[in-house]
């Protein structure tokens, strides 16, 4: 199987880049969150927040119209695209894909809720066939949305559960044979895979490292939204699909940590965010 390497501070230090001083809005990345449905508005907004809170200049969060100014009225820095359809359907997506800016990555699926895939088949063969980074999480990890991002600088994070329904894989097993599992899947469909559990495994199918950082107390609804933010938001300042899974883990554990010193099994998912502008603020 190869040595296996531990993300470390030294490893983040050396992947993360100072801002060109110079710089104007827009040029240190921009990121579309696709998501939320009748039921879930919470679940896009989490990850479009913690997108945000990395350093990225615009974030714009695409909603079924229904919930529009619901979610509008939980902050002004988020510039809210209404979805006619609640489904995301192929004719929904015509639609998005003409309103929606030019972005750098996008995340699909938090609070996506169960349908059709077609739509979303169509949105992210689209998007990444015009070079923008995709993130799929949730109800956007299904196997034909998966097949659309082979061979993209795309990351999937599913937890174990989601891992089985995508790969008919059972990681109930020791934590080496795990490591092979997501490895070998991940050179079999070309992505980046990013495993959810105690130890995440990050692996593109090359290389392959173990993220420790994290709290039991991160089993609150939401954490793993945020996790999924935090990836499209450092793939939009210039990482690539591994660096950017790598560090997002690492920093959303990192914050988990740091609210769970205070609140322990009390956090929110939204305490979580909030410490992620000082955690990340130590290594740039």
């Amino acid at each position: 199987m190869g040595e296996i390497s531990e993300v470390s501070e030294k490893y983040v230090k050396s992947i993360l880049k100072p801002r060109n001083p110079d710089s104007r809005k827009g040029e240190n990345g921009s990121v579309a969150v696709i998501g939320g449905g009748r039921l879930y508005h919470g679940a896009p907004f989490l990850t479009a927040s913690s997108a945000l809170r990395c350093g990225v200049d615009l974030l714009y969060l695409c909603v079924p119209q229904t919930i529009t100014t619901a979610v509008r009225a939980l902050s002004p820095n988020i510039i809210v695209i209404p979805r006619p359809d609640v489904k995301l359907t192929p004719g929904s997506v015509n639609k998005l894909l003409r309103w929606l800016p030019k972005v750098d990555s996008i995340v699909l699926g938090p609070g996506l809720g169960i349908q059709r895939t077609d739509g979303s088949c169509k949105l992210v063969q689209e998007l990444s066939s015009n070079r923008v980074k995709v993130v799929l999480d949730a109800d956007a990890l299904r196997t034909d949305i998966v097949n659309k991002i082979q061979g993209k600088n795309a990351v999937i994070t599913p937890h174990i559960g989601e891992f089985k329904r995508l790969f008919e894989i059972d990681l109930n097993i020791s934590l080496d044979e795990r490591i092979d599992a997501v490895k070998k899947m991940a050179a079999k469909n070309d992505i980046t895979i990013l495993l959810k559990s105690r130890v995440d495994i990050i692996s593109d199918g090359t290389k392959v490292i173990l993220n420790k950082t994290g709290s039991p107390a991160m089993t609150a609804g939401g954490t793993g939204d945020i996790l999924s933010g935090i990836v499209a938001g450092l793939l939009a300042k210039g990482l690539d699909a591994f660096e950017a899974a790598t560090l997002g883990a690492f920093f959303n554990g990192l914050a988990g940590e740091k609210v769970a010193e205070t609140k322990g099994f009390h956090l929110l998912a939204s305490d979580v965010i909030d410490e992620i502008p000082s955690i990340m603020m130590k290594f740039e």
